[in-house]
């Protein structure tokens, strides 16, 4: 079974840095092109970052460039957010997603293109 499990989420002063994770399993993770997402109370799932299967190509959402850096370590099958600066606007639960066996799109980062997704970890950040 195809599993993502975030962690890592807590709370933090503006201006401070979190490190989210997410273990993937029960799918060829190396081959799959992988993101983080987010939702804030009221608001709309937004994409926040994007990476290739290999690592070398990224995308961010203009909002965090800059701040936020995605990478991931195939031979742990886990993704990772590195969270700089953070500012109470980045306060949401942030979700690990998967397009499970297939290579990233270019363009918008949209929630359509990817079929599995994790259960969510909590950021808030207080002014």
């Amino acid at each position: 079974q195809v599993q993502l499990v975030e962690s890592g989420g807590g709370s933090v002063q503006a201006g401070g840095s979190l490190r989210l994770s997410c273990a993937a399993s029960g799918f060829a993770y190396s081959s799959s092109c992988m993101g983080w997402f987010r939702q804030a109370p009221g608001k709309e799932r937004e994409g926040v970052a994007r990476i290739s299967t290999g690592g070398v190509i990224t995308d961010y959402a203009a909002s965090v460039k800059g701040r936020f850096t995605i990478s991931r370590d195939n031979a742990k099958k886990t993704l990772y957010l590195q969270m700089n600066n953070l500012a109470p606007e980045d306060t949401a639960m942030y979700y690990c997603a998967a397009r499970v066996g297939n290579y990233c799109y270019s363009g918008a980062l949209t929630r359509a293109d990817f079929g599995a997704w994790g259960q969510g970890t909590q950021v808030t950040v207080s002014s």
